[in-house]
């Protein structure tokens, strides 16, 4: 992956790329890219607005996890609804938790805060990969507040450790930007503690400075999932279960 990758998707694909679930913002199939079959494995974000419809369509999608990357605090505030539904709700954050038990500050800026995720999302990551590699767990859906930033380097570490190519895992991931209206540029929005607060476009430099502390820190991605307690035998059951193979 370099930084002279283009930082929007073609608008053709971005359009027919996400899925229509009333009440979530940024539903699509992170599957079709390298070996990760459609179907199995979803990303949006957060599932606090959806809506009896937007349930019934997770349903026809038959999906059966609920992977939530958001801290406790974002949960308290603005909790998922299943509208019935009764998949595997886990919260596994990207963010630890701090001495006290509360949020762990993270960066503001965007260029520090994709090297962070790198260096302090790995036990959620390679949580997420553990549960994604168990019998019964797919399709899954993966997701944060908007499913652009955790959600993101989540979700490539998964279709790279599949065999995707960097130009496509990079597009998929520009994707954001069309599904959360940031192709014109950052847009103010209300967080889950009342303050305004600016939503940034995502860029593939950023999503590239991730996975270059990745493989700078651990030399690749199988390396850095196993760092974080994931088995050759649970790699190999995501492999079979996410592809078919």
């Amino acid at each position: 992956m370099t930084d002279r990758e283009p930082d929007a998707a073609p608008a053709d694909d971005a359009a027919s790329a996400f899925i229509d679930i009333p009440g979530v913002r940024n539903f699509r199939d992170a599957g079709g890219i390298g070996a990760l079959r459609p179907g199995r494995l979803y990303r949006s974000g957060s599932l606090h607005h959806l809506t009896p419809e937007g349930a019934q369509r997770l349903k026809a999608l038959g999906v059966r996890s609920v992977i939530d990357l958001r801290s406790p605090a974002e949960l308290e505030t603005r909790p998922d609804l299943h509208h019935g539904l009764d998949p595997v709700a886990l919260n596994l954050p990207t963010f630890p938790a701090d001495r006290t038990g509360g949020d762990h500050p993270w960066p503001e800026e965007q260029a520090e805060l994709y090297p962070f995720m790198a260096e302090h999302g790995g036990p959620s990551i390679a949580a997420t990969v553990r549960h994604l590699a168990t019998p019964g767990a797919l399709p899954a859906l993966v997701h944060c507040a908007v499913g652009k930033d955790r959600t993101g380097l989540t979700i490539a570490v998964i279709q790279s450790l599949l065999g995707a190519s960097a130009t496509e895992i990079t597009a998929d991931y520009l994707h954001s930007n069309a599904g959360l209206g940031l192709l014109a540029g950052p847009t103010p929005y209300i967080d889950e503690s009342g303050a305004e607060r600016t939503s940034r476009p995502v860029t593939a430099a950023l999503l590239h400075s991730s996975l270059h502390w990745i493989h700078t820190h651990h030399t690749s991605i199988p390396a850095y999932l196993r760092f974080h307690g994931v088995t050759d035998p649970e790699l190999a059951a995501l492999r079979e279960s996410l592809t078919g193979e």
